[in-house]
């Protein structure tokens, strides 16, 4: 509603412009309504990695936007702003992990499925002598 603060707060776009980015998973947070502060400074501009690709802490995760998307963050420094931002990031260890824990899934319903299959044509073995022993017997 127009009138009543809501989700959104009851924050006024003035003189100083700034809108407040309500998000389920995140909270609210307060951004500059400007492009240039909102856009990450390694989207627009080279940067080093300065710190590799970690596991955010319990205390990161709640203050890091970045940490939301795959709980791992690596430092950037960008060259011309000389600022330095976190950047979300995916573990290769963790990626390897999720990869082998799939297979090893994968393998087990298949291993599963073999047996029932076993079983299965057993029973049919089974039902088909039966049936070939009834109709000797009755010649």
């Amino acid at each position: 509603s127009a009138a009543g603060g809501g989700r959104h707060g009851s924050a006024r776009l003035g003189a100083r412009s700034s809108r407040r980015f309500c998000s389920f998973y995140s909270g609210c947070a307060l951004y500059a309504a400007s492009p240039v502060a909102a856009t990450p400074c390694w989207r627009v501009e080279d940067f080093v990695v300065a710190q590799e690709c970690t596991r955010c802490s319990s205390f990161q995760a709640k203050t890091i936007v970045e940490c939301s998307p795959t709980g791992f963050i690596e430092k950037i420094s960008c060259a011309t702003s000389k600022r330095d931002e976190f950047k979300s990031c995916r573990s290769a260890v963790m990626e390897a992990h999720v990869f082998w824990r799939f297979v090893g899934t994968m393998m087990c319903i298949a291993t599963i499925f073999a047996v029932l299959v076993v079983c299965r044509q057993r029973v049919l073995d089974r039902k088909a002598l039966e049936k070939v022993r009834k109709q000797i017997e009755s010649i």
